[in-house]
């Protein structure tokens, strides 16, 4: 009696227990819905991934994403930085498909999912609190994919979402969208159809005080244009900020108090009552970035020591080492103070310049004997080596992403080594900056390259940054450009780029051109534009501070542009035009139009006529069924030629008068039978060789190319051929007696012996 008993009791226990879970579940499980931009956007939060600190389902349209946060609530010891990673995760899945390859799961993450995962942290990093240094993970799941409507903008959303909802300190709430220029109006979130069409792509971040983040391409837009795309950005962001603090209101979030350490009191005070300010500036302008360095780290290690000697009855050596990490803190704060202070005030930047003066430039081309093309782009201390390689359809890079299937033809790769700012590091496959680097310089030039039709190459450029002190990846648009010229790459336009920084005081902002790396890091923007004499092609943009107005950005854009085009005219006076050939160390490429019915014809039976061709004119060819193409790639001029005719002959409808070079492939008494193009065979008849026609025959055998004529065509599709230049009368036409029958025989019997 009893175990029944107890059995039954815990049963009861189970299911009461199980009620319970469900009704808290269903209290923590929450939905918002809202229609943006033309479609339906959910927000789930309770459901999925609840051991994460944060988390947040966000569906748009049929695009759907998981993303969560985590974070350590002890800080990371031995840190001077924030130690956040932001992961994106392509799933094949999510847009139906299976990973290609030998390996059936996904591996290591795409580029793309490197770009997407960089313009996630870019808006959300400058929103932790200063000095915070606990490690904190966002990983965005990419769950479903609509490719009229890409998940990864979203992420920024879903990231500003999951870490507000955390216990995490995170200070603001921000929200990304994506802008096109469609038939002269704006568009948010243009579809896969309407980006086609469109003169812009960027992707805006920002909060609902200002824009922060701008990444993307254009087709040669002014810079009205662009401040538009960007107000229109806000106005859209701003919608989905609000969105989102309706949310927010619903929780009552307790967020982790930080513990950041402090140095003792007076500690500070009393080192800052040692610094020389205006010796500091002097140490500023030395010329040279190490030796610059070097001389403020001395002055900094001097101060130090000084500071020893000054205070050690208040605190020891020991105590002092161990809080040096504060005194240097502080130099270097004060270090960006002086550095503002003497911008703003004084218009001298670290080396010197005006704010609106770029740094001494210097183009050479042709460095490199085997290289397709090649340009040195040296600006102040900052050097980019673009090399440009030349290849075939099979150079190709292959892409298969959760969207995209295909090959494309235009590639560009960034390269950083360690060596470029004297650093000992060691040599790994590119990283996250690599890629983004490369991938904005890729774009800046990507519309201005020829289309395949116009130029049938394979086309790969690399930038070796040779020295870093400042806007390298503006220099490798500039030594792309300069490169693809050099190697023969019918551009129409040279392309430059130019990185731009800000220092905003309360009583004055100043825009500073081709920045410094110490510019960059201590002042409070970092833009780079690229574009040609007639527009912007490219645009990247970090904003440190809370708001730039619409005022300063065009004020920004316009001293970019004047810099841009003075850059422009040195590449100019480089090598104004491409050159007219390319490198004779590249391929020969050359591109037949086919009609489609005939592309069978090239092929043959099993491939059996492309792979003879392809033999004996010691060539390689491609067919392209989409745009009914053939490339042919060699190395021999001649060959080449000669199979380009073939090529016509075959594609082409024999017509009287027509001339081709056919190669003798059977020998009857009566003449020979001349194959044209594989499958197309004509007759010269002995009476259509000339006057000579018995030394004709005797002087030639078989497999001897020879030039002939169509003389024409009967009801039944057989051409009759003459020799090139040799007239036939209309009784030679008539006429067409073969040899005696017995005499055909000899002849065909010395033939086989």
């Amino acid at each position: 009696m009893t175990a029944p008993f107890l059995r039954g009791f815990y049963a009861t226990v189970i299911i009461e227990y199980l009620r319970i879970e469900k009704e808290v579940l269903l209290v923590s499980y929450k939905q918002w819905e809202r229609e943006f931009f033309g479609q339906k956007l959910v927000i789930e939060n309770g459901k999925m991934a609840k051991q994460a600190h944060g988390a947040i389902l966000l569906r748009y349209a049929d695009s759907v994403l998981l993303t969560t946060v985590d974070g350590n609530e002890e800080t990371m010891p031995g840190t001077d930085f924030l130690p956040l990673t932001v992961e994106y995760q392509e799933k094949f899945y999510a847009a139906g498909k299976i990973p290609g390859g030998f390996l059936k799961r996904e591996n290591r993450p795409s580029d793309n999912a490197v770009l997407s995962a960089r313009i996630i942290d870019r808006p959300i990093r400058p929103l932790f609190p200063e000095g915070m240094r606990n490690e904190v993970q966002v990983i965005v799941t990419v769950l479903s994919a609509d490719p009229d409507n890409p998940p990864d903008i979203w992420g920024i959303m879903g990231a500003s979402l999951a870490l507000n909802l955390s216990e995490i300190p995170f200070e603001g709430v921000v929200a990304g969208v994506q802008v096109g220029y469609v038939d002269g109006r704006y568009v948010i979130f243009p579809s896969a159809e309407e980006l086609k069409r469109s003169e812009l792509d960027i992707v805006v971040a920002g909060t609902k005080h200002a824009v922060t983040m701008v990444e993307g391409e254009a087709k040669e837009v002014s810079e009205k244009t662009m401040i538009g795309a960007l107000e229109a950005a806000h106005e859209a962001i701003k919608s989905l900020v609000a969105f989102q603090e309706e949310i927010l209101a619903e929780f009552e979030i307790k967020k982790w108090e930080l513990e950041i350490p402090t140095a003792p009191e007076g500690f500070l005070e009393a080192f800052g009552e040692l610094v020389d300010r205006d010796k500091l500036a002097g140490l500023m302008l030395t010329p040279g970035k190490h030796a610059k360095d070097e001389a403020l780290k001395e002055y900094r290690d001097q101060l130090i020591e000084d500071f020893i000697q000054k205070v050690n009855d208040r605190w020891s050596e020991e105590e002092i080492m161990e809080n040096v990490g504060y005194l240097k803190d502080f130099y270097h704060d004060v270090e960006k103070e002086v550095m503002r202070r003497r911008i703003v005030q004084d218009d001298v930047r670290m080396d010197g310049r005006k704010h609106d003066e770029i740094r001494p430039i210097t183009i050479e081309l042709d460095l490199l004997p085997r290289a397709h093309g090649s340009a040195l782009f040296t600006r102040g201390e900052t050097q980019s080596l673009g090399i440009v390689t030349l290849g075939a359809t099979m150079d190709e890079q292959i892409v298969d992403t959760m969207f995209e299937e295909g090959s494309k033809s235009f590639m560009l790769h960034y390269n950083f080594p360690p060596f470029s700012t004297g650093e000992v590091k060691k040599l790994r496959g590119p990283g996250r900056r690599e890629i983004g680097h490369g991938h904005l310089a890729e774009r800046s030039l990507k519309n201005i390259v020829p289309k395949d039709e116009d130029f049938p190459y394979t086309i790969r450029v690399v930038s070796e940054i040779l020295e870093s002190n400042g806007s390298s990846s503006m220099a490798t648009v500039c030594s792309g450009s300069l490169a693809l010229m050099a190697a023969g790459v019918p551009m129409k336009k040279h392309v430059a780029g130019v990185a731009m920084g800000m220092i905003q005081e309360p009583d004055k902002t100043v825009v500073l051109t081709d920045i410094l790396g110490n510019e960059d890091h201590m002042g409070d923007m970092d833009f780079k534009v690229t574009g040609t004499r007639d527009g912007i092609t490219a645009f990247q943009m970090d904003v440190k501070v809370s708001g730039v107005s619409g005022e300063i950005m065009m004020r920004a854009l316009e001293q970019a542009k004047v810099a841009r085009l003075k850059i422009l005219d040195l590449m100019y006076q480089a090598i104004d035009t491409p050159r007219t050939t390319v490198s004779d160390y590249a391929p020969i490429i050359k591109t037949i139009a086919l009609p489609y019915e005939k592309i069978g014809e090239i092929i043959g039976p099993g491939g059996k006529v492309i792979k003879k061709l392809s033999s004996d004119y010691d060539s390689t060819i491609f067919i392209d069924d989409e745009k009914s193409l053939a490339k042919i790639v060699g190395n021999d001029h001649a060959k080449l030629e000669r199979l380009e005719k073939v090529i016509e002959a075959i594609i082409s409808e024999a017509k009287p008068g027509q001339i081709f070079e056919g190669k003798i492939t059977r020998e009857e008494a009566y003449g020979f039978f001349v194959e044209l193009a594989p499958g197309k065979t004509g007759l010269l008849h002995v009476s259509k060789m000339g006057e000579n026609s018995k030394e004709f025959l005797k002087s030639h055998k078989l497999g001897d190319i020879i030039k002939v004529e169509v003389s024409g065509i009967d009801q039944m599709g057989k051409i009759s051929l003459k020799l090139e230049g040799v007239e036939v009368t209309e009784e030679q036409r008539r006429e067409r007696k073969p040899y005696p029958r017995n005499e055909s025989r000899n002849r065909n019997e010395r033939n086989r012996k």
